[in-house]
């Protein structure tokens, strides 16, 4: 507990810069010492402790929209520096979204509902695995990695496009369907919202969805070395979260065009709803450490499933 607490004083003053920065005046982070101090801090002594034994060490970090993930990501990273000197890239799977053009084209070749970005398949699959090959290889290179833009819904500039000159010791790679997995095709049959029901009739788009997961991410996800799950109660709540977070890019955005509305939030959720109820129910089995989020978007416990 002493190394914990020293640790807390070398990091306390970037960890609460980096949330400062996050917040809004309508949106402040609650109990941030108590979240640095009592989960990050016991999470990245335990992450240190094994990415002694793997260079690089592939961290997956999930959770549904709006559960934190960047924050908690960045978070993590910033400990990882400054405490325990590593060299640590973080990265989140929505940065290799395919680009607009490039799923409106999918859209029109296999399914209208692929023009919107979030369900696998509507990432570029071989920059992952090109990502995580490259990052292994003793030969390291230097690495140019998309950035993508949410509020434009498109992939930035390649001259904007993170450099990484080089290798990581850790590498976080986060998203809200890492370590998915698929569904039985028979339980696809069965609609279970208004999207489904009006947009997928003959289930092209869910089997589509389904087959990635069953082909292409299971080799992605197969080389992470731990998954972090952040587990919130239900997906109701996930959509409240993700509401909020909209209303936080809108404020922080020059471009206003391409920002969601109440309507848009809610129907784009549901695209993402099959999979994270899904997550709900086989994450808690086999992801590394789960950590369970209150209604008040705070960690309220933690579960460390590997030693």
């Amino acid at each position: 507990m002493h190394q914990f607490s020293l640790c807390f004083v070398k990091v306390k003053k970037d960890c609460l810069k980096f949330i400062n920065s996050q917040e809004t005046k309508a949106d402040k982070f609650k109990n941030k010492e108590k979240m640095i101090k009592s989960f990050l801090i016991p999470l990245c002594f335990w992450i240190n402790k094994k990415a002694e034994k793997k260079r690089p060490y592939f961290i997956g970090l999930a959770g549904g929209q709006g559960t934190g993930k960047t924050t908690i990501s960045s978070l993590i990273r910033i400990i990882l520096t400054k405490y325990f000197k590593l060299n640590v890239f973080r990265i989140s799977i929505d940065d290799f979204y395919k680009t607009r053009k490039e799923r409106k084209n999918l859209s029109k070749r296999v399914h209208p509902m692929l023009i919107t970005r979030g369900v696998p398949g509507t990432h570029d699959i071989n920059l992952m695995l090109n990502f995580f090959r490259k990052s292994k290889s003793k030969q390291f290179k230097r690495l140019k990695l998309p950035k993508f833009n949410k509020a434009l819904d498109d992939r930035l500039d390649k001259k904007k496009w993170y450099d990484l000159k080089k290798r990581p010791q850790v590498i976080i790679f986060e998203g809200w369907c890492v370590g998915a997995k698929p569904e039985k095709d028979n339980t696809l049959k069965k609609t279970i919202n208004s999207i489904e029901k009006a947009k997928d009739r003959k289930q092209i788009w869910r089997k589509y969805v389904n087959h990635q997961l069953k082909t292409k991410y299971k080799n992605l996800y197969s080389q992470l070395n731990c998954l972090i799950y952040l587990k919130a109660k239900n997906f109701s709540l996930l959509q409240k979260w993700r509401l909020k977070q909209e209303r936080k890019l809108w404020v922080k955005s020059k471009v206003k065009s391409k920002i969601m509305s109440r309507g848009d939030v809610i129907n784009f959720m549901q695209t993402y709803q099959r999979i994270t109820q899904n997550m709900f129910r086989y994450m808690p089995k086999y992801a590394s450490i789960i950590f369970n989020l209150n209604s008040n978007h705070q960690i309220k416990s933690a579960v460390y499933k590997t030693k």
